[in-house]
Protein backbone atom coordinates (compact mmCIF):
# COMPACT_ATOMS: atom_id res chain seq x y z
CA UNK A 1 0.00 0.00 0.00
CA UNK A 2 1.33 3.40 -0.96
CA UNK A 3 2.29 5.75 1.84
CA UNK A 4 0.38 8.95 2.45
CA UNK A 5 3.41 11.03 1.42
CA UNK A 6 3.75 9.10 -1.85
CA UNK A 7 0.07 9.67 -2.64
CA UNK A 8 0.49 13.39 -1.98
CA UNK A 9 3.48 13.63 -4.29
CA UNK A 10 1.77 11.64 -7.05
CA UNK A 11 -1.35 13.80 -6.72
CA UNK A 12 0.65 17.01 -7.05
CA UNK A 13 2.50 15.66 -10.07
CA UNK A 14 -0.75 14.55 -11.70
CA UNK A 15 -2.26 18.00 -11.14
CA UNK A 16 0.78 19.60 -12.77
CA UNK A 17 0.40 17.35 -15.82
CA UNK A 18 -3.30 18.21 -16.17
CA UNK A 19 -2.59 21.92 -15.79
CA UNK A 20 0.14 21.74 -18.41
CA UNK A 21 -2.08 19.90 -20.90
CA UNK A 22 -4.84 22.47 -20.47
CA UNK A 23 -2.43 25.39 -20.83
CA UNK A 24 -0.72 23.92 -23.90
CA UNK A 25 -2.92 25.65 -26.54
CA UNK A 26 -2.32 29.06 -25.00
CA UNK A 27 1.42 28.46 -24.71
CA UNK A 28 1.52 27.38 -28.35
CA UNK A 29 -0.30 30.51 -29.49
CA UNK A 30 1.99 32.73 -27.42
CA UNK A 31 5.00 30.97 -28.94
CA UNK A 32 3.80 31.74 -32.47
CA UNK A 33 5.50 35.13 -32.26
CA UNK A 34 8.80 33.28 -32.66
CA UNK A 35 7.76 31.77 -35.97
CA UNK A 36 8.87 33.52 -39.18
CA UNK A 37 6.32 35.81 -40.76
CA UNK A 38 4.72 34.59 -43.97
CA UNK A 39 3.14 36.46 -46.86
CA UNK A 40 -0.28 36.44 -45.18
CA UNK A 41 1.07 38.03 -41.99
CA UNK A 42 3.01 40.65 -43.92
CA UNK A 43 -0.15 41.53 -45.84
CA UNK A 44 -2.18 41.72 -42.62
CA UNK A 45 0.44 43.85 -40.88
CA UNK A 46 0.62 46.27 -43.81
CA UNK A 47 -3.09 46.66 -44.56
CA UNK A 48 -5.34 45.37 -41.77
CA UNK A 49 -3.54 45.29 -38.43
CA UNK A 50 -4.01 49.01 -37.78
CA UNK A 51 -7.77 48.71 -38.29
CA UNK A 52 -7.90 45.66 -36.02
CA UNK A 53 -6.10 47.51 -33.23
CA UNK A 54 -8.11 50.72 -33.58
CA UNK A 55 -11.50 49.05 -33.86
CA UNK A 56 -10.84 46.62 -31.01
CA UNK A 57 -9.61 49.42 -28.75
CA UNK A 58 -12.61 51.62 -29.60
CA UNK A 59 -15.04 48.75 -29.05
CA UNK A 60 -13.49 47.99 -25.67
CA UNK A 61 -13.63 51.66 -24.65
CA UNK A 62 -17.29 52.04 -25.66
CA UNK A 63 -18.32 48.82 -23.92
CA UNK A 64 -16.44 49.90 -20.77
CA UNK A 65 -18.41 53.15 -20.71
CA UNK A 66 -21.66 51.28 -21.30
CA UNK A 67 -21.29 48.55 -18.69
CA UNK A 68 -19.97 50.93 -16.03
CA UNK A 69 -22.77 53.45 -16.49
CA UNK A 70 -25.56 50.86 -16.59
CA UNK A 71 -24.10 48.52 -13.98
CA UNK A 72 -23.08 51.13 -11.42
CA UNK A 73 -26.25 53.22 -11.56
CA UNK A 74 -28.59 50.23 -11.35
CA UNK A 75 -26.53 48.63 -8.56
CA UNK A 76 -26.50 51.85 -6.55
CA UNK A 77 -30.25 52.33 -6.88
CA UNK A 78 -31.30 48.80 -5.84
CA UNK A 79 -28.68 48.64 -3.06
CA UNK A 80 -29.52 52.03 -1.54
CA UNK A 81 -33.16 52.84 -2.23
CA UNK A 82 -36.63 51.37 -2.07
CA UNK A 83 -38.85 52.28 -5.03
CA UNK A 84 -41.69 50.64 -7.00
CA UNK A 85 -40.47 47.35 -8.44
CA UNK A 86 -37.08 47.42 -6.70
CA UNK A 87 -37.42 43.92 -5.19
CA UNK A 88 -38.26 42.44 -8.58
CA UNK A 89 -35.66 44.49 -10.46
CA UNK A 90 -32.77 43.57 -8.17
CA UNK A 91 -32.76 40.04 -9.63
CA UNK A 92 -34.31 40.84 -13.02
CA UNK A 93 -31.27 43.01 -13.81
CA UNK A 94 -29.27 39.78 -14.09
CA UNK A 95 -31.48 38.31 -16.85
CA UNK A 96 -29.42 39.65 -19.80
CA UNK A 97 -26.69 37.17 -18.79
CA UNK A 98 -28.93 34.48 -20.31
CA UNK A 99 -29.04 36.36 -23.62
CA UNK A 100 -25.80 35.96 -25.60
CA UNK A 101 -24.68 39.13 -27.32
CA UNK A 102 -24.96 37.57 -30.77
CA UNK A 103 -28.62 36.69 -30.06
CA UNK A 104 -29.25 40.30 -29.08
CA UNK A 105 -27.62 41.34 -32.35
CA UNK A 106 -29.93 39.11 -34.40
CA UNK A 107 -33.04 40.39 -32.62
CA UNK A 108 -32.22 44.09 -32.87
CA UNK A 109 -31.10 43.82 -36.47
CA UNK A 110 -34.51 42.48 -37.43
CA UNK A 111 -36.24 45.15 -35.36
CA UNK A 112 -34.19 48.19 -36.42
CA UNK A 113 -33.19 47.44 -40.03
CA UNK A 114 -34.73 49.35 -42.95
CA UNK A 115 -37.39 46.70 -43.55
CA UNK A 116 -38.04 46.24 -39.83
CA UNK A 117 -41.05 47.37 -37.82
CA UNK A 118 -39.44 50.46 -36.26
CA UNK A 119 -38.39 52.16 -39.49
CA UNK A 120 -41.56 50.93 -41.19
CA UNK A 121 -43.69 52.62 -38.52
CA UNK A 122 -41.57 55.77 -38.76
CA UNK A 123 -42.11 56.01 -42.52
CA UNK A 124 -45.85 55.32 -42.13
CA UNK A 125 -46.21 58.09 -39.55
CA UNK A 126 -44.13 60.74 -41.35
CA UNK A 127 -44.56 59.85 -45.02
CA UNK A 128 -40.79 59.90 -45.47
CA UNK A 129 -39.24 57.89 -48.26
CA UNK A 130 -35.84 56.28 -48.72
CA UNK A 131 -32.92 58.69 -48.12
CA UNK A 132 -35.28 61.38 -46.73
CA UNK A 133 -34.38 60.66 -43.11
CA UNK A 134 -31.45 59.48 -41.02
CA UNK A 135 -31.65 56.44 -38.74
CA UNK A 136 -28.79 55.00 -36.67
CA UNK A 137 -27.22 51.91 -38.23
CA UNK A 138 -27.35 48.94 -35.87
CA UNK A 139 -24.78 46.97 -37.88
CA UNK A 140 -21.90 49.24 -36.92
CA UNK A 141 -19.21 49.47 -34.27
CA UNK A 142 -21.36 51.69 -31.98
CA UNK A 143 -24.24 49.26 -32.53
CA UNK A 144 -22.03 46.34 -31.52
CA UNK A 145 -20.88 48.27 -28.43
CA UNK A 146 -24.51 48.93 -27.45
CA UNK A 147 -25.46 45.27 -27.89
CA UNK A 148 -22.44 44.05 -25.92
CA UNK A 149 -23.09 46.59 -23.16
CA UNK A 150 -26.68 45.38 -22.76
CA UNK A 151 -25.52 41.76 -22.62
CA UNK A 152 -22.53 42.26 -20.30
CA UNK A 153 -23.47 44.99 -17.81
CA UNK A 154 -24.64 42.35 -15.24
CA UNK A 155 -20.97 41.53 -14.56
CA UNK A 156 -20.54 45.05 -13.18
CA UNK A 157 -24.00 45.15 -11.62
CA UNK A 158 -23.56 41.97 -9.57
CA UNK A 159 -20.17 42.85 -8.13
CA UNK A 160 -20.96 46.55 -7.60
CA UNK A 161 -24.28 45.72 -5.92
CA UNK A 162 -22.51 43.47 -3.42
CA UNK A 163 -19.93 46.20 -2.76
CA UNK A 164 -22.57 48.90 -2.28
CA UNK A 165 -24.59 46.69 0.09
CA UNK A 166 -21.50 46.14 2.24
CA UNK A 167 -20.63 49.83 2.58
CA UNK A 168 -20.28 50.89 6.23
CA UNK A 169 -23.05 53.12 7.51
CA UNK A 170 -20.51 55.57 8.91
CA UNK A 171 -19.11 56.40 5.47
CA UNK A 172 -22.50 57.22 3.91
CA UNK A 173 -23.68 59.13 6.98
CA UNK A 174 -20.48 61.18 6.94
CA UNK A 175 -21.23 62.12 3.35
CA UNK A 176 -24.77 63.15 4.22
CA UNK A 177 -23.52 65.25 7.13
CA UNK A 178 -21.21 66.95 4.63
CA UNK A 179 -24.27 67.94 2.59
CA UNK A 180 -23.92 65.40 -0.19
CA UNK A 181 -27.08 64.39 -2.02
CA UNK A 182 -27.80 61.12 -3.80
CA UNK A 183 -25.40 61.75 -6.72
CA UNK A 184 -22.77 63.24 -4.43
CA UNK A 185 -22.90 60.19 -2.14
CA UNK A 186 -22.50 57.91 -5.15
CA UNK A 187 -19.67 59.80 -6.88
CA UNK A 188 -17.68 60.98 -3.88
CA UNK A 189 -18.23 58.25 -1.28
CA UNK A 190 -19.71 54.99 -2.59
CA UNK A 191 -17.94 54.75 -5.94
CA UNK A 192 -14.41 55.33 -4.56
CA UNK A 193 -15.05 52.66 -1.92
CA UNK A 194 -16.42 50.23 -4.52
CA UNK A 195 -13.89 51.06 -7.24
CA UNK A 196 -11.99 47.74 -7.00
CA UNK A 197 -15.28 45.84 -7.39
CA UNK A 198 -16.35 47.96 -10.35
CA UNK A 199 -12.95 47.46 -11.96
CA UNK A 200 -13.20 43.68 -11.49
CA UNK A 201 -16.66 43.53 -13.05
CA UNK A 202 -15.60 45.75 -15.93
CA UNK A 203 -12.57 43.56 -16.61
CA UNK A 204 -14.82 40.49 -16.86
CA UNK A 205 -17.12 42.30 -19.30
CA UNK A 206 -14.20 43.50 -21.42
CA UNK A 207 -12.68 40.03 -21.62
CA UNK A 208 -16.03 38.78 -22.91
CA UNK A 209 -15.99 41.67 -25.41
CA UNK A 210 -12.57 40.64 -26.67
CA UNK A 211 -13.77 37.02 -26.89
CA UNK A 212 -16.93 37.86 -28.86
CA UNK A 213 -17.11 36.53 -32.39
CA UNK A 214 -20.80 36.22 -33.22
CA UNK A 215 -21.73 39.89 -32.84
CA UNK A 216 -18.69 41.44 -34.53
CA UNK A 217 -18.75 38.88 -37.34
CA UNK A 218 -22.47 39.38 -37.96
CA UNK A 219 -21.93 43.15 -38.06
CA UNK A 220 -18.88 42.68 -40.36
CA UNK A 221 -16.49 44.58 -38.08
CA UNK A 222 -12.73 44.48 -38.62
CA UNK A 223 -11.55 43.40 -35.17
CA UNK A 224 -9.11 40.76 -33.99
CA UNK A 225 -11.57 37.88 -33.65
CA UNK A 226 -12.90 38.30 -37.19
CA UNK A 227 -9.34 38.81 -38.44
CA UNK A 228 -8.24 35.51 -36.88
CA UNK A 229 -10.87 33.56 -38.79
CA UNK A 230 -10.19 35.52 -41.97
CA UNK A 231 -6.48 34.61 -41.80
CA UNK A 232 -7.30 31.02 -40.90
CA UNK A 233 -10.09 30.18 -43.33
CA UNK A 234 -9.86 32.98 -45.88
CA UNK A 235 -6.09 33.04 -46.35
CA UNK A 236 -5.41 29.46 -45.26
CA UNK A 237 -2.54 30.51 -42.99
CA UNK A 238 -2.77 29.04 -39.48
CA UNK A 239 0.50 30.70 -38.43
CA UNK A 240 -0.84 34.15 -39.27
CA UNK A 241 -4.02 33.33 -37.35
CA UNK A 242 -1.90 32.31 -34.35
CA UNK A 243 0.14 35.52 -34.56
CA UNK A 244 -3.08 37.58 -34.63
CA UNK A 245 -4.25 35.53 -31.65
CA UNK A 246 -1.09 36.58 -29.82
CA UNK A 247 -1.97 40.23 -30.47
CA UNK A 248 -5.42 39.60 -29.04
CA UNK A 249 -3.82 37.98 -26.00
CA UNK A 250 -1.94 41.25 -25.58
CA UNK A 251 -5.27 43.09 -25.29
CA UNK A 252 -6.42 40.59 -22.65
CA UNK A 253 -3.24 41.08 -20.64
CA UNK A 254 -3.66 44.86 -20.92
CA UNK A 255 -7.23 44.69 -19.59
CA UNK A 256 -6.13 42.52 -16.66
CA UNK A 257 -3.19 44.83 -15.93
CA UNK A 258 -5.46 47.89 -15.93
CA UNK A 259 -7.88 46.13 -13.58
CA UNK A 260 -5.03 45.22 -11.22
CA UNK A 261 -3.63 48.75 -11.37
CA UNK A 262 -7.06 50.24 -10.63
CA UNK A 263 -7.42 48.06 -7.56
CA UNK A 264 -3.90 48.89 -6.47
CA UNK A 265 -4.47 52.63 -6.63
CA UNK A 266 -7.64 52.55 -4.53
CA UNK A 267 -7.18 54.98 -1.67
CA UNK A 268 -10.33 54.11 0.28
CA UNK A 269 -11.26 50.97 2.20
CA UNK A 270 -14.60 50.04 3.68
CA UNK A 271 -14.88 48.87 7.25
CA UNK A 272 -15.59 45.20 7.81
CA UNK A 273 -18.02 45.03 10.78
CA UNK A 274 -20.03 48.24 10.43
CA UNK A 275 -23.82 48.10 10.15
CA UNK A 276 -25.15 48.31 6.58
CA UNK A 277 -26.82 51.45 5.32
CA UNK A 278 -30.64 51.21 5.58
CA UNK A 279 -32.63 51.68 2.40
CA UNK A 280 -34.20 55.07 1.73
CA UNK A 281 -37.71 55.10 0.30
CA UNK A 282 -38.17 57.15 -2.86
CA UNK A 283 -41.50 58.73 -3.81
CA UNK A 284 -42.86 60.76 -6.68
CA UNK A 285 -40.65 61.66 -9.62
CA UNK A 286 -37.40 60.28 -8.10
CA UNK A 287 -39.09 56.92 -7.56
CA UNK A 288 -40.37 56.86 -11.14
CA UNK A 289 -36.93 57.75 -12.49
CA UNK A 290 -35.29 55.02 -10.40
CA UNK A 291 -37.77 52.43 -11.69
CA UNK A 292 -37.16 53.62 -15.24
CA UNK A 293 -33.35 53.58 -14.86
CA UNK A 294 -33.39 49.98 -13.56
CA UNK A 295 -36.20 48.78 -15.80
CA UNK A 296 -34.78 49.96 -19.12
CA UNK A 297 -31.70 47.66 -19.04
CA UNK A 298 -33.96 44.67 -18.32
CA UNK A 299 -36.38 45.69 -21.06
CA UNK A 300 -33.67 46.35 -23.66
CA UNK A 301 -31.32 43.54 -22.62
CA UNK A 302 -33.81 40.71 -22.21
CA UNK A 303 -37.56 41.34 -22.47
CA UNK A 304 -37.65 43.13 -25.83
CA UNK A 305 -35.20 40.85 -27.72
CA UNK A 306 -36.91 37.76 -26.31
CA UNK A 307 -40.27 39.12 -27.48
CA UNK A 308 -38.84 39.91 -30.94
CA UNK A 309 -37.45 36.40 -31.33
CA UNK A 310 -40.67 34.83 -30.05
CA UNK A 311 -42.74 36.84 -32.53
CA UNK A 312 -40.44 35.83 -35.39
CA UNK A 313 -40.71 32.19 -34.39
CA UNK A 314 -44.51 32.28 -34.10
CA UNK A 315 -45.21 34.25 -37.27
CA UNK A 316 -42.82 32.40 -39.61
CA UNK A 317 -43.72 28.79 -40.55
CA UNK A 318 -40.14 28.17 -41.70
CA UNK A 319 -38.91 28.98 -38.18
CA UNK A 320 -40.73 26.08 -36.56
CA UNK A 321 -38.77 23.24 -35.04
CA UNK A 322 -38.69 19.63 -36.16
CA UNK A 323 -36.14 16.91 -36.71
CA UNK A 324 -33.42 19.44 -37.51
CA UNK A 325 -33.98 21.32 -34.23
CA UNK A 326 -33.98 18.09 -32.24
CA UNK A 327 -30.68 17.07 -33.84
CA UNK A 328 -29.15 20.47 -33.04
CA UNK A 329 -30.32 20.22 -29.44
CA UNK A 330 -28.90 16.71 -29.19
CA UNK A 331 -25.52 17.91 -30.52
CA UNK A 332 -25.43 20.92 -28.20
CA UNK A 333 -26.50 18.92 -25.17
CA UNK A 334 -23.96 16.19 -25.94
CA UNK A 335 -20.98 18.56 -26.15
CA UNK A 336 -22.17 20.63 -23.18
CA UNK A 337 -22.96 17.59 -21.04
CA UNK A 338 -19.69 15.78 -21.72
CA UNK A 339 -17.71 18.96 -21.11
CA UNK A 340 -19.60 19.71 -17.89
CA UNK A 341 -18.98 16.22 -16.47
CA UNK A 342 -15.31 16.29 -17.49
CA UNK A 343 -14.85 19.82 -16.11
CA UNK A 344 -16.33 18.90 -12.74
CA UNK A 345 -14.20 15.75 -12.51
CA UNK A 346 -11.01 17.65 -13.36
CA UNK A 347 -11.94 20.54 -11.07
CA UNK A 348 -12.47 18.16 -8.15
CA UNK A 349 -9.13 16.51 -8.82
CA UNK A 350 -7.22 19.78 -9.15
CA UNK A 351 -8.87 21.50 -6.18
CA UNK A 352 -8.46 18.46 -3.95
CA UNK A 353 -4.83 18.06 -5.01
CA UNK A 354 -4.10 21.64 -3.98
CA UNK A 355 -5.85 21.08 -0.65
CA UNK A 356 -4.16 17.74 -0.04
CA UNK A 357 -0.59 18.66 -0.97
CA UNK A 358 -0.59 22.35 0.01
CA UNK A 359 2.29 22.72 -2.42
CA UNK A 360 3.23 25.39 -4.90
CA UNK A 361 3.21 22.76 -7.66
CA UNK A 362 -0.50 21.98 -7.26
CA UNK A 363 -1.42 25.65 -6.81
CA UNK A 364 0.51 26.52 -9.96
CA UNK A 365 -1.29 23.72 -11.82
CA UNK A 366 -4.62 25.24 -10.83
CA UNK A 367 -3.55 28.63 -12.12
CA UNK A 368 -2.43 27.07 -15.39
CA UNK A 369 -5.71 25.20 -15.77
CA UNK A 370 -7.70 28.38 -15.14
CA UNK A 371 -5.69 30.41 -17.63
CA UNK A 372 -8.01 29.63 -20.54
CA UNK A 373 -10.98 31.51 -19.08
CA UNK A 374 -9.23 34.80 -19.79
CA UNK A 375 -8.52 33.74 -23.38
CA UNK A 376 -11.00 34.28 -26.22
CA UNK A 377 -12.53 31.20 -27.81
CA UNK A 378 -11.01 32.05 -31.18
CA UNK A 379 -7.53 31.96 -29.64
CA UNK A 380 -8.24 28.64 -27.93
CA UNK A 381 -9.51 27.21 -31.23
CA UNK A 382 -6.28 28.16 -33.01
CA UNK A 383 -4.20 26.83 -30.13
CA UNK A 384 -6.02 23.50 -30.20
CA UNK A 385 -6.44 22.86 -33.91
CA UNK A 386 -2.96 23.58 -35.22
CA UNK A 387 -0.93 21.45 -32.73
CA UNK A 388 -3.64 18.78 -32.84
CA UNK A 389 -3.42 18.70 -36.63
CA UNK A 390 0.34 18.19 -36.46
CA UNK A 391 -0.09 15.43 -33.88
CA UNK A 392 -2.67 13.79 -36.12
CA UNK A 393 -0.35 13.91 -39.12
CA UNK A 394 2.46 12.38 -37.05
CA UNK A 395 0.17 9.60 -35.77
CA UNK A 396 -1.12 8.94 -39.30
CA UNK A 397 2.45 8.62 -40.54
CA UNK A 398 3.30 6.20 -37.75
CA UNK A 399 0.23 4.07 -38.48
CA UNK A 400 0.91 4.04 -42.22
CA UNK A 401 4.55 3.09 -41.65
CA UNK A 402 3.53 0.25 -39.39
CA UNK A 403 0.60 -1.11 -41.40
CA UNK A 404 1.23 0.13 -44.90
CA UNK A 405 -2.29 1.56 -45.02
CA UNK A 406 -3.14 5.26 -44.96
CA UNK A 407 -4.78 6.45 -41.75
CA UNK A 408 -7.17 9.35 -41.53
CA UNK A 409 -7.16 12.11 -38.93
CA UNK A 410 -7.95 10.68 -35.51
CA UNK A 411 -8.40 13.77 -33.35
CA UNK A 412 -8.85 16.80 -35.60
CA UNK A 413 -12.48 17.48 -36.37
CA UNK A 414 -13.73 15.20 -33.60
CA UNK A 415 -15.96 15.77 -30.61
CA UNK A 416 -12.94 15.03 -28.42
CA UNK A 417 -11.08 18.04 -29.85
CA UNK A 418 -14.12 20.27 -29.30
CA UNK A 419 -14.56 19.08 -25.71
CA UNK A 420 -10.84 19.66 -25.08
CA UNK A 421 -11.12 23.24 -26.34
CA UNK A 422 -14.19 23.87 -24.18
CA UNK A 423 -12.35 22.47 -21.15
CA UNK A 424 -9.44 24.82 -21.81
CA UNK A 425 -11.90 27.71 -22.08
CA UNK A 426 -14.28 26.99 -19.19
CA UNK A 427 -12.60 24.74 -16.65
CA UNK A 428 -11.93 27.81 -14.50
CA UNK A 429 -15.69 28.20 -13.92
CA UNK A 430 -15.94 24.71 -12.42
CA UNK A 431 -12.62 25.01 -10.59
CA UNK A 432 -13.59 28.23 -8.84
CA UNK A 433 -16.97 26.84 -7.79
CA UNK A 434 -15.56 23.53 -6.51
CA UNK A 435 -12.68 25.24 -4.72
CA UNK A 436 -15.12 27.59 -2.97
CA UNK A 437 -17.10 24.54 -1.83
CA UNK A 438 -13.96 22.82 -0.53
CA UNK A 439 -12.98 25.94 1.41
CA UNK A 440 -16.18 25.59 3.44
CA UNK A 441 -15.19 22.09 4.59
CA UNK A 442 -12.98 22.15 7.67
CA UNK A 443 -9.55 20.48 7.27
CA UNK A 444 -10.26 18.43 10.39
CA UNK A 445 -12.48 16.25 8.18
CA UNK A 446 -9.42 14.93 6.35
CA UNK A 447 -7.52 14.45 9.59
CA UNK A 448 -10.39 12.43 11.06
CA UNK A 449 -10.70 10.29 7.90
CA UNK A 450 -6.94 9.70 7.87
CA UNK A 451 -6.92 8.71 11.54
CA UNK A 452 -9.54 6.08 10.72
CA UNK A 453 -7.32 4.64 7.99
CA UNK A 454 -9.10 6.11 4.97
CA UNK A 455 -7.00 6.89 1.94
CA UNK A 456 -7.23 10.36 0.34
CA UNK A 457 -9.43 8.93 -2.43
CA UNK A 458 -11.73 7.29 0.11
CA UNK A 459 -11.93 10.50 2.11
CA UNK A 460 -12.87 12.40 -1.04
CA UNK A 461 -15.55 9.89 -2.02
CA UNK A 462 -17.08 9.29 1.40
CA UNK A 463 -16.58 12.58 3.24
CA UNK A 464 -16.14 15.43 0.79
CA UNK A 465 -18.34 14.36 -2.13
CA UNK A 466 -21.65 14.45 -0.18
CA UNK A 467 -20.80 17.86 1.27
CA UNK A 468 -19.71 19.12 -2.16
CA UNK A 469 -22.84 17.94 -3.98
CA UNK A 470 -24.47 21.42 -4.28
CA UNK A 471 -21.20 22.97 -5.49
CA UNK A 472 -20.67 20.18 -8.01
CA UNK A 473 -24.18 20.60 -9.39
CA UNK A 474 -23.72 24.38 -9.67
CA UNK A 475 -20.35 23.98 -11.39
CA UNK A 476 -21.75 21.48 -13.90
CA UNK A 477 -24.71 23.72 -14.67
CA UNK A 478 -22.56 26.82 -15.20
CA UNK A 479 -20.15 25.00 -17.52
CA UNK A 480 -23.07 23.42 -19.41
CA UNK A 481 -24.61 26.83 -20.14
CA UNK A 482 -21.28 28.42 -21.07
CA UNK A 483 -20.57 25.67 -23.60
CA UNK A 484 -24.11 25.97 -25.00
CA UNK A 485 -23.48 29.66 -25.75
CA UNK A 486 -19.89 29.29 -26.98
CA UNK A 487 -19.62 30.12 -30.69
CA UNK A 488 -16.03 30.68 -31.99
CA UNK A 489 -14.44 27.48 -30.65
CA UNK A 490 -17.48 25.42 -31.66
CA UNK A 491 -17.59 27.07 -35.08
CA UNK A 492 -13.94 26.21 -35.77
CA UNK A 493 -13.58 22.78 -34.16
CA UNK A 494 -16.92 21.01 -34.58
CA UNK A 495 -16.90 17.74 -36.56
CA UNK A 496 -18.16 17.70 -40.12
CA UNK A 497 -21.96 17.96 -40.31
CA UNK A 498 -22.15 18.44 -36.53
CA UNK A 499 -23.80 21.83 -36.00
CA UNK A 500 -24.90 23.11 -32.62
CA UNK A 501 -27.66 25.57 -31.76
CA UNK A 502 -25.17 28.46 -31.62
CA UNK A 503 -23.59 27.59 -34.97
CA UNK A 504 -26.98 27.08 -36.64
CA UNK A 505 -28.29 30.41 -35.38
CA UNK A 506 -25.12 32.13 -36.61
CA UNK A 507 -25.33 30.59 -40.09
CA UNK A 508 -29.02 31.42 -40.48
CA UNK A 509 -28.51 35.00 -39.31
CA UNK A 510 -25.54 35.48 -41.67
CA UNK A 511 -27.83 34.35 -44.50
CA UNK A 512 -30.42 36.94 -43.37
CA UNK A 513 -32.81 34.15 -42.35
CA UNK A 514 -33.48 35.80 -39.01
CA UNK A 515 -36.86 34.19 -38.50
CA UNK A 516 -35.32 30.73 -38.76
CA UNK A 517 -32.49 31.78 -36.41
CA UNK A 518 -35.06 32.74 -33.77
CA UNK A 519 -35.89 29.21 -32.54
CA UNK A 520 -32.31 27.97 -31.84
CA UNK A 521 -31.56 31.35 -30.28
CA UNK A 522 -34.56 31.06 -27.97
CA UNK A 523 -33.52 27.55 -26.92
CA UNK A 524 -30.06 28.88 -25.96
CA UNK A 525 -31.69 31.67 -23.93
CA UNK A 526 -34.11 29.26 -22.22
CA UNK A 527 -31.24 26.97 -21.15
CA UNK A 528 -29.28 29.98 -19.92
CA UNK A 529 -32.16 31.03 -17.69
CA UNK A 530 -31.94 27.88 -15.57
CA UNK A 531 -28.78 28.70 -13.59
CA UNK A 532 -29.85 32.34 -13.28
CA UNK A 533 -33.12 31.34 -11.62
CA UNK A 534 -31.30 28.96 -9.28
CA UNK A 535 -28.64 31.50 -8.34
CA UNK A 536 -31.25 34.24 -7.95
CA UNK A 537 -33.15 32.15 -5.42
CA UNK A 538 -29.92 31.56 -3.52
CA UNK A 539 -28.34 35.02 -3.53
CA UNK A 540 -31.16 37.54 -3.99
CA UNK A 541 -32.92 37.44 -0.67
CA UNK A 542 -35.52 40.08 0.26
CA UNK A 543 -33.86 43.47 0.47
CA UNK A 544 -33.28 44.92 3.92
CA UNK A 545 -35.60 47.72 4.99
Amino acid sequence: MLSYQTVRQATGLGAAVVGGVLALPIVWVAGSVLQPAGDAWRHIAATLLGAYVANTALLVALVACGVISIGVISAWLVASYRFPGSRLLQWALVLPLAMPAYVLAYAYTDWLQFAGPVQGALRALTGWQVREYWFPEIRSLPGAAAVLSLALYPYVYLIARAAFRDLPRSAIEAGRLAGLGAWGSLLRVALPLARPAVAAGTALALMETLADFGTVSYFSLEVFTTGIFKAWFGMGDATAAAQLSTCLLGFVVLVLALERATRGRSAFHAGGQAKPVPLQRLRGAPAALATLACGLPVLAGFVLPAAILAQLALESPEARGGARLLALMANSFTVSGVTAVAAVALAVGLAYAARLTRSGLAAGANRLAALGYAVPGAVVAVGVLVPLGRLDNWLAGMVEAATGKPAGLLLTGSIAALVYACLVRFLAVALQTVDAGLQRITPSMEDAARSLGASPAAALARVHAPLLAPSLATAALLVFVDVMKELPATFALRPFDFDTLAVEAYHLAKDERLAEAAVPSLVIVAVGLVPLVILARRYFQPTRS
